[in-house]
């Protein structure tokens, strides 16, 4: 038997989004909308980038490298607090700090080049 989707009418920085995701499953759904959402909506804030979709692959990232810090962290330590605010960092503190982020980003926008287009 298949599950059962629910389609959820959601808002990323200001567009609306219709999505399916499992029945029970629309709080972790909603919970991941907020954090690229804000994520995105900060990457805009800053200026630097104008492009919608670099604007996501930016926000995309920046998710990824927090998801990989907190895999890497011991499981049974907390980080403290200074170092969780430092991975919320913005974009070009992080970009000083980590370099492969810096490589990383050099490389996309090469491949973006000047159109900002991803296809």
């Amino acid at each position: 038997m298949a599950a059962v989707m629910k389609q959820v009418e959601v808002q990323i920085m200001g567009q609306s989004y219709l999505l399916g995701c499992p029945e029970g499953g629309e709080q972790r759904l909603l919970e991941a909308v907020e954090k690229v959402d804000t994520a995105m909506c900060k990457i805009r804030d800053a200026g630097k980038v104008k492009a919608r979709d670099r604007i996501a692959v930016l926000a995309a990232l920046n998710l990824a490298f927090d998801v990989a810090d907190r895999q890497d962290a011991q499981p049974s330590a907390v980080a403290p607090a200074a170092s969780r605010a430092s991975a919320k960092d913005s974009l070009p503190e992080r970009e000083l700090a980590d370099p492969r982020l810096t490589a990383l980003l050099h490389r996309l926008d090469q491949a973006l080049g000047d159109d900002g287009r991803l296809l």
